[in-house]
Order: structure tokens, then C-alpha cells, then sequence
């Protein structure tokens, strides 16, 4: 199934919030998102659907399955690396945050390997 880009951020959050909190509960990611509590509760209900969290029917806590995680970790790296490059590059942080999240859904995987490649060719002539 081919995730949408708002399923892929839904995920990610997941991720992120579980490495800062330890924990995630709809709750968190409506406030972490700035999205709704009815509209997060559909979404998590969708990705339930779907095989990508799980959720504790008595406590609300959300774990990620192991294709959500494997979905997550992707988005995420690639959150992670086109926002430092940009910024290498000499765009202002919050502009390169915003760039990398909407890259991170639409670049194709040789493109990013490509962009990985070059930036440890970077590193290690010291360019």
C-alpha cells in the first residue's frame, strides 16, 4: 500500500515522540501536530486499519508496528539529513526544516542515496 504523505507524518511523530517521551497517546500527537483530537483519532484509526501502530485498548498508549517503524525511520532519516544539508548549504533553519519536510515525502529513494553519497564525499575530502 503507498502511504500518503500525511500517514508518513503521522507516523514520524510517533517515532519522535516515543524517543522523547517514551510514551505516545493520540493526545500528544494532536498537540505535538496542532491538529484536532477527532481528526488525529481518524487518522490513528486509518493506520490501525492498516497494520502500522497498535494501540492499548485500555490505556491509549500507540506503538508502532514494525512496517510503521520501518516507514518512520525512512521518513524521518530523510527529514534529518536534507535539513542539516540545506542548512550546510547556508539555508536559514526554519526555511530548511520546512523544505525537508515536504522533500522527505516526494524524493526517490536513488535521488536521496545520491545526496547521502555526495555529502560523505564532502566529508571526507573536506569540502
Amino acid at each position: 500500500m503507498k502511504m500518503q504523505e500525511s500517514g508518513e507524518n503521522y507516523l514520524e511523530t510517533i517515532l519522535i515522540l516515543k524517543q522523547e517521551k517514551g510514551y505516545v497517546r493520540s493526545i500528544d500527537i494532536a498537540a505535538k501536530l496542532d491538529f484536532s483530537k477527532p481528526s488525529v483519532s481518524r487518522a490513528m484509526s486509518l493506520l490501525r486499519e492498516n497494520g502500522y501502530i497498535t494501540m492499548d485498548p485500555k490505556e491509549g498508549w500507540i506503538e508502532l508496528t514494525s512496517s510503521g517503524k520501518e516507514i518512520a525511520e525512512k521518513i524521518y532519516e530523510r527529514h534529518q539529513v536534507i535539513s542539516k544539508w540545506l542548512m550546510d548549504l547556508g539555508v536559514a533553519e526554519n526555511i530548511a526544516v520546512a523544505d525537508a519536510c515536504r522533500i522527505e515525502h516526494v524524493i526517490s529513494p536513488e535521488t536521496f542515496e545520491r545526496i547521502k553519497e555526495h555529502i560523505a564525499e564532502e566529508k571526507q575530502t573536506g569540502r
